[in-house]
């Protein structure tokens, strides 16, 4: 049988990993996956780093000499955190030749408690950009009101972006709207526009935990659950075709510019009672990226039905939906409020436990302890 993570890979989807871990680099495990799991990207995040510090003694040697060098927690965790996307993004440099840029990249994020400083969010995109210093990475950025300059500014000066933590459909197009802006602005800099890329993270299982929960309070019809997640995304998806099918990109295409491709995150499946698959079967579409944690990715490989493309020919249907949730009494604008608020509460939450891992860890060091794992 065919490996379903091929099929999707044939389809156009490209298969990035939302998961790593030092270990998992210098061991060869990221180079396995590369190899046989078709996996084009990584992506991470503070949860991600925090767990991956706590699981590992990977870390000892570089946290002894930065508690030898009595540097600050901050820059302990920008040396950690950038010093495993490097090695990433080295592992992923052939993907990144073989597809001329379009795939081969590694994420990171800057600060969730910048979410709402935009100037802080450039200076750190500016900061990480630099200090990774590899031409296949991305920096994250959250789609708050308060990211969406700081997005168009890092890709005027040429950084490559992932936009994260989208949830709804308006701020979607505030989202496009503003890397269009940033690429005419880099195309004014005088930037080369085809080594700019961007992806567009649209979050798609917190819309169900969320609308799931109003409607189960609501005692709504049990058919309505389960089913918003991938309605919003395709939805999203119609929204992409008619962004970039326009006179004003077409220009910018012909200068060079690179589309911004829209990334499922939040793929791997909260509900028990769900195909633990959905998320990335019926997503399935070209020139999509599907960012899954490992769990997802081996549901998908041992048993994922790959349908062909799962989007196109399904607007009316995601449409009748959203309607009939609305009908239900689910007001979408404060679903997406809360789940952007939320959202950024959580890396925060996740971006402590980093923080206080790396603290515990710097100072298992200078007490003469050895670091690493617990």
């Amino acid at each position: 049988m065919t490996n379903p993570l091929a099929q999707l890979s044939d389809l156009g989807v490209a298969v990035w990993l939302d998961d790593l871990s030092r270990s998992r680099i210098r061991s060869g495990g990221l180079a396995d996956m590369i190899r046989e799991d078709h996996i084009v990207g990584v992506t991470t995040n503070p949860s991600i780093f925090a767990k991956a510090l706590a699981d590992s003694d990977a870390y000892v040697d570089q946290v002894r000499e930065l508690a030898q060098s009595d540097v600050d927690l901050n820059t302990a965790i920008e040396e950690i955190t950038t010093t495993d996307v490097a090695e990433a993004c080295d592992e992923m440099e052939p993907v990144f030749e073989r597809t001329r840029g379009k795939d081969g990249c590694v994420s990171i994020e800057v600060s969730p408690r910048l979410a709402h400083d935009t100037e802080g969010t450039l200076a750190s995109a500016r900061t990480l950009w630099n200090k990774v210093d590899r031409e296949n990475l991305y920096i994250k950025i959250p789609a708050t009101e308060e990211g969406l300059p700081a997005i168009t500014q890092a890709l005027a000066e040429g950084i490559s972006v992932n936009v994260t933590l989208i949830f709804g459909l308006d701020r979607y197009e505030q989202v496009m709207r503003a890397f269009q802006d940033g690429i005419k602005q880099a195309h004014r800099n005088g930037q080369d526009l085809s080594s700019i890329n961007s992806v567009a993270s649209f979050f798609v299982s917190r819309v169900d935990v969320e609308i799931d929960d109003r409607l189960e309070k609501a005692g709504a019809d049990e058919g309505l659950k389960g089913k918003a997640g991938i309605a919003n995304a395709r939805l999203a998806f119609q929204r992409y075709e008619q962004f970039f099918d326009t006179e004003a990109w077409a220009e910018l295409k012909s200068a060079g510019a690179n589309e911004q491709r829209p990334l499922w995150a939040s793929t791997g499946v909260k509900n028990p009672d769900y195909r633990d698959t959905m998320y990335v079967v019926d997503l399935a579409v070209d020139g999509t990226v599907n960012t899954m944690p490992e769990d997802t990715l081996r549901a998908v490989a041992d048993h994922g039905e790959i349908q062909g493309d799962r989007v196109h020919g399904h607007y009316d249907e995601a449409k009748a939906h959203m309607d009939a949730l609305a009908e239900a009494g689910v007001d979408y604008d404060d679903v997406i409020a809360v789940l952007e608020r939320e959202g950024v509460e959580k890396f925060e939450d996740a971006w402590g436990d980093l923080e206080g891992s790396v603290q515990e860890q710097l100072d298992r060091a200078k007490n003469g302890g050895t670091g690493g794992a617990a």
